[in-house]
């Protein structure tokens, strides 16, 4: 079945699967990605492909992409007929990329689209950087079961539509760091205490450099970290087999999960009561703010969330807190607060206070 338009406030109140659902390591693991470029015999990469042949790419794959029942539904959004609010919810739920939806709304190129389930944990990007970027999600550390995803849909893909593969090379993309395998496995991590400490935090950035690694914030590429989320992720593919790819990140990611606790136990064992207060005073911010920025909002919830795995704070759930770091970003608040009648697109200031009274009506303060 196909979703088009989407209520926009309806998605913004409910929580991903991946997001919602407890996984392996989920007290510093906060899910895991794998993403597989893909392109189609035929037609010039997505860059240089124009207008009208991305139109007639696009509408060739949306029959088979709602065929395939991603999640037992399918959910199909062009990215020429959303609103910004829609392209905004669909990137903080990272089912799409800033690339295939950028905010400057004449930017949005023709033929792009996005195909997802509607447990949000597999999602096929058209015509972002490649024909096909195939997504899937899974909550804490279960790479095994996100790459179980994505190649399901990738196989699915095979059948139905002839792809560009070298006998030499593999798969061709449009980016070279991409060919090969196309495969980009990522993990997103919950590093607070980490982040407490800068010169701890550097090992594990040069831990990573050296295993051809990158890391990024929770938006990926380009994105600050925010909420003390960072994202893990493979570079290159040439070269390396799909496998090999995900065990790099199977050996480097359980190094720091260990580290990550462990700092986790020095600081309750050297500095309970300061840390105690800190938490608090973040919890407390959280309840009474009345005007409260996104970042300022996710560095809080963070801080909380520590608070709770080391049973330094009681009150908000885990799974509250995991939702309310999507919904305190802006395309949420916008759409969250559109059906109590507020503006299409309220400014920086009133966002802020919007964001305010929705975290402390959450936290059961108002």
């Amino acid at each position: 079945m196909v979703y088009n338009p989407i209520d926009c406030h309806a998605l913004a109140s409910r929580t991903a699967s991946w997001l919602a659902d407890n996984g392996p390591d989920s007290d510093v693991v906060v899910s895991c990605r794998v993403r597989l470029a893909r392109n189609l015999e035929g037609y010039p990469f997505a860059p240089r492909l124009g207008p009208e042949r991305a139109q007639e790419l696009c509408s060739s794959l949306r029959g088979h992409l709602v065929d395939a029942h991603l999640d037992g539904e399918t959910w199909w959004v062009a990215m020429g007929e959303a609103t910004p609010v829609l392209r905004g919810l669909l990137r903080e739920r990272n089912l799409i990329s800033r690339d295939l939806a950028p905010e400057d709304e004449a930017a949005v190129a023709p033929g792009r689209a996005v195909a997802f389930g509607a447990t949000e944990t597999t999602s096929v990007m058209v015509n972002e950087e490649d024909h096909l970027r195939i997504q899937a999600l899974a909550p804490g550390f279960d790479l095994d079961l996100a790459w179980e995803r994505a190649r399901a849909v990738d196989r699915y893909l095979e059948d139905k539509v002839p792809l560009a593969i070298s006998p030499a090379l593999g798969y061709l993309t449009s980016c070279p760091t991409n060919v090969g395998t196309g495969l980009r496995a990522s993990v997103m991590l919950h590093l607070p205490a980490l982040s407490m400490s800068r010169g701890e935090l550097a090992k594990v950035f040069t831990a990573a450099q050296r295993t051809r690694l990158a890391v990024r914030g929770m938006q990926g590429e380009g994105s600050e970290p925010a909420g003390h989320a960072y994202q893990i992720s493979n570079q290159v593919t040439l070269g390396r087999t799909q496998q090999q790819l995900i065990d790099d990140l199977q050996a480097l990611v359980p190094v720091i999960i260990d580290f990550e606790r462990k700092m986790r136990g020095a600081l309750l064992e050297n500095m309970k009561a300061p840390l105690t207060d800190r938490i608090s005073r973040s919890l407390a911010a959280l309840r009474t703010s009345r005007h409260i920025s996104a970042r300022r909002a996710l560095n809080h919830l963070s801080l909380v969330r520590l608070g709770l795995h080391l049973e330094l704070v009681s009150g908000p759930r885990l799974e509250l807190l995991g939702q309310l770091s999507q919904q305190v970003q802006r395309g949420h608040i916008v759409a969250l607060t559109q059906a109590e009648g507020q503006g299409e697109s309220p400014d920086p200031s009133e966002r802020d206070r919007l964001r305010a009274s929705y975290l402390r009506r959450a936290l059961g303060q108002d």
